[in-house]
C-alpha cells in the first residue's frame, strides 16, 4: 500500500495538497499534524469526501525522537506500507525586524522549517531507497527566494531548505528519487490571513493573492511519473514576484 506523507498537513495549503491528492491519485493519505487535532479530522474528512482514503498521525516536526517514535509505530502496524510520496510542509511563522528578534522566534523558526526537513526526510527516505523509488517536495517560499524584510528568520530557515533540495537530489537522484521544492508567494490561507492583502497586491503583477490549490496541483504534477526527469529545482508560484 503506497501512501502520501504530508506534513502540517491539517490547515491551508497542506489541506489542499491532501485534498487533491484524493482527487486525483489513488495514494492513502497520512495526514500530520502537531496540536490541531480538529483541524486534522476535518482535513480527513474532506480527503474522504473526494473518494480518497487516509488517517491522521500527531508529531512535531521540530523533534526527531517524536518523529522517529510515530513514524515507526506507524511503520510497525502497517508493514507492508510505504510513504512513495513526502510533501515538507509544515512551518511557522514569527516575523519582526531583526534587531529585535528574540532568540525563540529565531530558533522555533529554524526548528520546524529546516530541523523538521531533516527529521521527516532523513527518517522517509531509508524505504525509498531500498525500493528504489520515491518522490520529496519541499514547501519553501518566494522569502527564502528572494528574502523578505521582517522576515530573517523565515528567510533563512526556507532557503537553507532550497539548498538542501539541490544538494539532497544529487545524492538520491541514481535511485530514482526526485527531490523538488515548491515557492509559493502570497497564497490565502492561515498564514496570510492577517496581511494586508489590499495593499500587498500591489507588490504583484498578477494583481492577486494565488490560492492553496493551485499550489497542490503543482505539488502534484512533481509527485507524478510525469515529472520523473525534473530533480533538484525550486519552481516559483507566486504571480510573478521576482527580485
Amino acid at each position: 500500500m503506497k501512501y502520501i506523507l504530508v506534513t502540517g498537513g491539517s490547515r491551508g495549503i497542506g489541506r489542499a495538497v491532501c485534498e487533491v491528492f484524493a482527487k486525483t491519485t489513488d495514494y492513502k493519505i497520512l495526514i500530520n499534524y502537531n496540536a490541531n487535532k480538529d483541524a486534522a479530522e476535518e482535513t480527513l474528512r474532506l480527503v474522504e469526501s473526494h473518494g480518497g482514503s487516509g488517517e491522521i498521525i500527531a508529531f512535531d516536526v521540530a523533534i526527531k525522537s517524536q518523529v522517529d517514535e510515530a513514524l515507526g509505530n506507524w511503520q510497525k502496524a502497517n508493514p507492508e506500507a510505504w510513504i512513495e510520496v513526502l510533501v515538507n510542509n509544515a512551518g511557522i511563522t514569527k516575523d519582526g525586524l531583526f534587531m529585535w528578534m528574540q532568540e525563540e522566534d529565531w530558533s522555533s523558526v529554524i526548528d520546524t522549517s529546516l530541523n523538521g526537513f531533516f527529521n521527516v526526510t532523513q527518517h522517509v527516505i531509508q524505504k525509498m531507497l531500498r525500493k528504489r523509488y520515491g518522490r520529496i517536495v519541499n514547501m519553501v517560499s518566494v522569502s527564502g527566494v528572494k528574502g523578505t524584510p521582517g522576515q530573517t528568520n523565515y528567510s533563512a530557515a526556507k532557503g537553507a531548505v532550497v539548498g538542501a533540495t539541490k544538494a539532497l537530489a544529487q545524492e538520491v537522484a541514481k535511485r530514482n528519487i526526485t527531490v523538488n521544492a515548491v515557492a509559493p508567494g502570497f497564497i490565502k490561507s492561515d498564514m496570510t490571513k492577517d496581511l494586508n492583502e489590499e495593499e500587498l497586491v500591489k507588490f504583484v503583477p498578477a494583481n492577486r493573492f494565488g490560492e492553496a490549490w493551485e499550489v497542490a496541483e503543482l505539488v502534484a504534477f512533481l509527485a507524478s511519473d510525469k515529472a520523473g526527469y525534473i530533480t533538484g529545482e525550486i519552481i516559483n508560484i507566486n504571480g510573478g514576484i521576482y527580485s
